[in-house]
């Protein structure tokens, strides 16, 4: 039986997300591997006895196959339990609970600034093309793009906090008060979007150029509607489809990025949580917390596939009568 075209798109994405997670966890297992030292080491000391670093791998399932110890994680995951922090005795998944929000409050304060500044620097230099506004834009576009975010984190540390004592150093602000988070939210949230500001830029740039150069748009002209009007009313919705189709990319590279940021600015995340345990081979931690990003970098995808869908119809008639 021939399932209908939006049921074969949600099965295929359904398919391309357990495969994906699947790999995703498989690759993050098996580099831990290769990697120096051991677990025990890190929990029981340099000085535990063969006898009681026996007791903990058998304990922890270390002493299984490598097939069989990454089996036992994935059949775990499947039922929401990602272990036990062997250092603090704490369930994973709580720990990722607490740290996540700050993650994604950086990542989506940074998405946001970045489409809104981007938006409007895209459709300035679109609106003069080859004007000395253009090809300024251009260059600082292309600058933000090239800048390293924890370049741009280090070096706004240095002016905004250390030399100019604007904003503050590190931190998340105090609990509860919403001015002093926004704040510490500042500058962390500008290094990563600077970067997304220059993509989103060039990209808006181009795609209204090309709506701008359609056969019905020199007739609006050529019947008097003013340049901001076709802009603003005709032009955008068609011009925002190639951007909607990159957001989930961008917000999951913004999620990824956020390690440096936390880092640089001594922000709890899910970043510095992994890259915490990463540094004491922690390795329950740093699997669960690749799973974790690995599903938002998913969601996001999907989420932006299907709002380009609804901006442009022709995407879903297309998929709907493929074979």
């Amino acid at each position: 039986m021939r399932l209908p075209g939006t049921l074969r798109l949600v099965a295929a994405k359904l398919l391309v997300t357990a495969l994906t997670i699947v790999g995703a966890v498989t690759g993050v297992f098996l580099l831990l591997q290769f990697v120096p030292g051991d677990l025990a080491t890190v929990v029981l000391g340099t000085r535990a006895t063969p006898e009681l670093r026996a007791a903990f791998a058998e304990q922890m399932g270390l002493d299984q196959p490598v097939w069989m110890q990454l089996w036992m994680f994935l059949t775990g995951m499947l039922q929401g339990d990602f272990g036990t922090d062997v250092i603090s005795g704490r369930p994973i998944l709580d720990l990722i609970l607490e740290v996540l929000p700050f993650t994604l409050a950086l990542a989506f304060s940074s998405l946001a600034l970045g489409l809104v500044v981007g938006i409007s620097l895209g459709v300035l230099a679109a609106s003069r093309p080859g004007s000395l506004v253009d090809r300024g834009l251009g260059f600082v576009s292309i600058a933000f793009v090239t800048l390293p975010s924890f370049v741009i984190s280090i070096v706004l540390l240095l002016v905004f906090s250390l030399s100019l004592n604007w904003l503050p150093v590190s931190g998340v602000g105090e609990p509860g008060d919403l001015s002093d988070q926004l704040l510490h939210l500042i500058l962390p949230t500008t290094a990563l979007a600077l970067g997304w500001i220059g993509y989103v830029a060039r990209i808006m740039r181009a795609s209204l150029l090309e709506v701008l150069s359609e056969p019905h748009i020199r007739t609006m002209r050529a019947y008097g509607v003013s340049e901001r009007r076709i802009i603003w009313r005709y032009a955008m919705r068609p011009a925002l489809i190639p951007l909607v189709a990159i957001l989930g990319i961008g917000l999951g590279d913004l999620i990824s990025a956020a390690i440096f940021a936390e880092i640089i600015f001594s922000r709890p995340g899910l970043g510095n949580l992994i890259y915490k345990a990463a540094s004491v081979r922690n390795y329950p931690i740093v699997q669960a917390g690749t799973v974790v990003v690995v599903l938002f970098y998913i969601l996001a995808n999907t989420s932006s596939d299907l709002l380009a869908s609804v901006l442009d119809p022709r995407i879903k008639a297309n998929r709907a009568a493929a074979p």
